[in-house]
């Protein structure tokens, strides 16, 4: 796998030493999450379903980018660039050999067509406006780059655990695929993701201990939740464009960056 090389970091005050202050998003976001990872441990990528996915991709991309991986990264973290609001995060993959940075996910520290490969794993539905980030992606990716990124879907499936995590939104797939397709991205694949539990009464009780007993919570979730979900992860079943989305909680999409004549007809053959 060849390094990452991100072009245009030196000079723009964004070096593997040096942290520029995050403009802004969620305080309860950050709050919350600066809680989760102080309690966590960072786990490896090749311990995830979209490692045989990810790890392929990034064999031909040069210049990475992951987005808000907090301490569960998915691209490999040695010569990878990443932003996220949690320093916790940013310091242990620093530790690795990330190049991470703290920094507003919405408003990305990178110069445009940076990247060959840009990730955003349960990022999107955090931010206010989701069309600023969806701005960032095409900026940052390059002409061809690959953009996969994760949401959750159907807004009849919000519980009070969306709210305790810093969800804005879930989505419509129609909508999304819109999104989308305004943004300069084509659709290629895409797959059921997440390991959110189907039992409403574990989200209810993991919001419960969240909310009441949040450190005791953190470490619960660490030491066995998170194990467990690794353990019970299906592989990962890529589909030609988007799949059957019904009773499908959460997706994730493998996308192309196109431009120009060839973005009007990638938006043309999706609508088909």
């Amino acid at each position: 796998m060849r390094a990452s090389r991100a072009p245009g970091l030196v000079g723009r005050g964004v070096a593997a030493n040096v942290d520029p202050v995050p403009d802004a998003g969620s305080a309860a976001n950050r709050r919350f999450y600066a809680r989760l990872w102080s309690a966590s441990t960072l786990v490896s990528p090749e311990r995830f379903n979209t490692w045989p996915l990810l790890s392929a991709l990034a064999t031909d991309a040069p210049a990475r980018l992951e987005i808000g991986p907090g301490l569960r990264p998915r691209l490999p973290v040695p010569g990878t660039c990443f932003v996220d609001v949690s320093r916790e995060a940013v310091r242990a993959l620093r530790a690795l050999g990330g190049l991470a940075v703290a920094g507003d996910v919405a408003a990305l520290p990178f110069p445009d067509a940076a990247f060959d490969l840009v990730c955003a794993f349960d990022v999107v539905e955090h931010v206010d406006d989701d069309r600023r980030i969806f701005r960032e992606l095409e900026r940052v990716s390059r002409a061809g780059a690959t953009v996969v990124f994760a949401v959750p879907l159907d807004p009849a499936r919000w519980t009070v655990f969306d709210e305790l995590v810093g969800h804005v939104r879930r989505y419509e797939p129609d909508a999304l695929v819109a999104i989308v397709q305004a943004h300069g991205l084509a659709l290629e694949r895409s797959a059921t993701f997440g390991m959110e539990p189907r039992s409403r009464w574990l989200l209810r009780a993991a919001a419960w201990g969240l909310q009441h007993r949040p450190e005791q919570a953190m470490r619960w979730y660490d030491a066995v939740f998170m194990p467990l979900g690794l353990r019970l992860q299906r592989t990962l079943a890529l589909t030609r464009g988007l799949i059957d989305t019904a009773g499908v909680g959460e997706v994730l999409l493998v996308c192309r960056r196109v431009a120009g004549a060839a973005r009007l007809e990638s938006a043309r053959r999706d609508r088909r």
